[in-house]
């Protein structure tokens, strides 16, 4: 998965770069001026973007058809009929994280009923079945939270690089004997005040982004672990199940 994630990566880079340049090329002369670093700016501005919108994709399919408060309430009402198929059905149908989940536990209750295995046994099983599938999802759910932060971060110290290199070139012109180059003067100021602008704002949408995509994960980890509980509660007191 990681393979599959870094090949994705390469061209959504290369075309971020390229629609950074475009629009650098055909921007008004006020943005031109901040440079050819505008280009990574805008490029980190991109990523941040799409980093967002495919975390929003995956994180909505994770919660699955039914919010997790009716989903756990339809799973303690069949468990507590005797109605494991019932359950796992249900697992099936919510389609989430959360589901897959239960299913995976479900599925593996359901398989060792009648096989002559100690009901201890059973729950320990079901038990791992839970903390594997828990395991393989979770890292599904925080997938690209990393970059995200990251971006955040050089887009920031990209933004601070420009103000330097455009605060260089303000006070080159100033230093000059007689009267300040006042084209050149304008150039850097411009090229400050337009890269720390960008720079600020991908930080902010990424800071943003992190924050929201980090409690969704939370959250969702919270339902998984409260229905897992409710779960193996119902399986290990009931004794005809």
């Amino acid at each position: 998965m990681k393979n599959v994630s870094s090949y994705i990566f390469v061209p959504v880079f290369l075309l971020s770069v390229l629609a950074s340049w475009l629009i650098w090329k055909n921007s008004p002369e006020y943005i031109k001026q901040g440079g050819p670093l505008l280009i990574l700016g805008l490029t980190s501005l991109f990523l941040v973007v799409t980093y967002g919108i495919e975390r929003t994709l995956v994180l909505w399919r994770a919660g699955g058809r039914s919010g997790a408060h009716a989903f756990v309430a339809t799973l303690k009402k069949s468990l507590a009929a005797g109605d494991v198929a019932g359950a796992l059905a249900a697992s099936k149908i919510q389609g989430g994280t959360i589901g897959n989940v239960i299913g995976a536990g479900l599925s593996t209750w359901q398989s060792l009923v009648g096989g002559g295995v100690d009901r201890k046994e059973m729950l320990a099983e079901t038990r791992r079945a839970i903390e594997e599938a828990s395991a393989l999802e979770t890292p599904i759910l925080e997938r690209n939270l990393n970059a995200l932060s990251t971006i955040a971060s050089i887009a920031t110290l990209l933004g601070l690089l420009g103000t330097t290199i455009g605060m260089i070139r303000a006070f080159r012109a100033m230093s000059h004997a007689g009267s300040p180059d006042a084209v050149q003067l304008a150039l850097g100021i411009s090229e400050a005040l337009v890269n720390t602008a960008l720079g600020l704002i991908t930080a902010i949408i990424g800071i943003v982004l992190h924050n929201y995509f980090t409690t969704r994960v939370e959250n969702i980890g919270s339902n998984m672990e409260e229905a897992a509980f409710e779960v193996l509660s119902i399986l290990r007191e009931r004794k005809d199940s």
